[in-house]
């Protein structure tokens, strides 16, 4: 697999492709190379916007599988000398605008700045990266590399690597979701597009939307109060939920890329949970006990409820990869509030989140007979809850290995 999606897609433009669109376009072959690469990370921006949206990833592996996904491969090697055609070139017809949120002379402008090349060039490599995108997601699932659970965090990842190419805060939309949407639906449909890519038309736009620079996520988080009850906000990047958040984000640490066994790549924060399980599972000297247990730091459930917010998602997969990299490692996964309100609605609100944690996890891949959940409300504070601070601390899904 390559060091980032990025890389892989640029893969794919062979030097035969690079000289017949140099030709074609009236361009220097590196002008050629920087704008395909500037074009595709502007792409591929809109789409790492919208990784919260696990309706909007099955999309995309719809799109990508099977004959859709072979047709987009069979329509690359003709890229070079006349561009996408056909029905995948009606696809990109209508995807470009609304990934862009009518912006896209602005996405040109930057190609074209970028690169050295005309405007004309610049549209035509927009164009060109969308196939490119594609046909690179349809090799992955192809090869069993990528699905449901694996799209989200490689695009998370890749955040990071686009900066080679566009700046952040590129392309700030504020076109609304419904009005841009709703008439994008209606043409593409009629065109005969199938459902795959009219979920991608219309989910590109809201990804487009939501962008603000390169972040994983920009969701809707700030309505979520952190109440000394029975609410768990722990820290997400992307989201703003206060100081309190900022600061807890901050102590997890940089990221950084962690290699497992079954060659997935991960990007996970260095003093996150993820990186403290890795050392756990493979420290030798470490053996399975009952005291050690590891916090999770980036989940997000609704208020007052069980319901986990598309910001759990990154960790959620990050930790279903890792389990599923070393097969022989089962855990238990506790939930637990703090000591105020009611006794028995917190112990019941801890075992329907540490419930729900185990059900995703079993969505992203993990067999059900690896994973335990338990909910053990006001039992076992891990600070005092006398304080605010040790009240939040307390509201927390740990996990705890029992084999290894």
């Amino acid at each position: 697999m390559a060091n980032s999606i990025l890389d892989g897609i640029l893969a794919l433009v062979t030097l035969e492709m690079k000289q017949e669109l140099a030709a074609r376009l009236g361009e220097s072959s590196q002008g050629i190379e920087t704008g395909l690469g500037t074009a595709a990370a502007a792409t591929l921006s809109g789409l790492a916007s919208k990784v919260g949206d696990t309706n909007f990833q099955s999309q995309i592996i719809n799109m990508v599988s099977g004959s859709s996904g072979q047709n987009i491969l069979g329509s690359l090697s003709s890229l070079g000398t006349g561009g996408p055609s056909g029905g995948v070139g009606d696809l990109v017809n209508k995807i470009l605008p609304l990934v862009f949120g009518g912006k896209q002379s602005q996405a040109a402008d930057l190609v074209a700045q970028k690169a050295g090349i005309s405007e004309a060039s610049a549209r035509g490599l927009l164009k060109t990266s969308v196939p490119l995108i594609l046909g690179y997601f349809a090799k992955l699932h192809a090869s069993g590399s990528l699905n449901l659970g694996s799209l989200s965090s490689l695009l998370t990842a890749e955040a990071p690597n686009l900066t080679r190419f566009i700046p952040a805060g590129f392309l700030r939309s504020g076109a609304t979701v419904t009005s841009v949407a709703q008439a994008a639906l209606a043409p593409a449909e009629a065109s005969g597009i199938g459902k795959g890519a009219v979920w991608l038309v219309g989910l590109g736009i809201v990804g487009a939307i939501l962008l603000s620079g390169l972040v994983y996520w920009a969701l809707d988080v700030n309505k979520l109060s952190v109440q000394p009850k029975d609410t768990m906000t722990d820290t997400m990047k992307g989201a703003t939920t206060g100081d309190a958040t900022n600061s807890a984000w901050a102590a997890l640490g940089d990221f950084f890329k962690v290699n497992l066994p079954d060659g997935m790549e991960l990007n996970v924060p260095q003093l996150g949970v993820e990186n403290k399980l890795i050392q756990f599972i493979q420290d030798v000297k470490q053996d399975v006990k009952k005291e050690v247990w590891f916090d999770f730091d980036r989940l997000l459930f609704d208020t007052g409820k069980a319901t986990l917010q598309p910001a759990s998602h990154d960790q959620l997969h990050n930790v279903a990869a890792i389990l599923k990299a070393y097969p022989k490692v089962n855990i238990k996964l506790g939930g637990y509030t703090d000591n105020t309100g009611d006794t028995t609605a917190n112990q019941k609100l801890s075992e329907e989140r540490a419930k729900n944690v185990k059900a995703e996890l079993e969505k992203l891949g993990v067999e059900p007979a690896r994973l335990v959940a338990q909910g053990y409300g006001e039992e076992h504070p891990v600070m005092d809850n006398t304080t605010e601070e040790g009240r939040q601390k307390n509201r927390r899904i740990s996990m705890r290995v029992t084999a290894k």
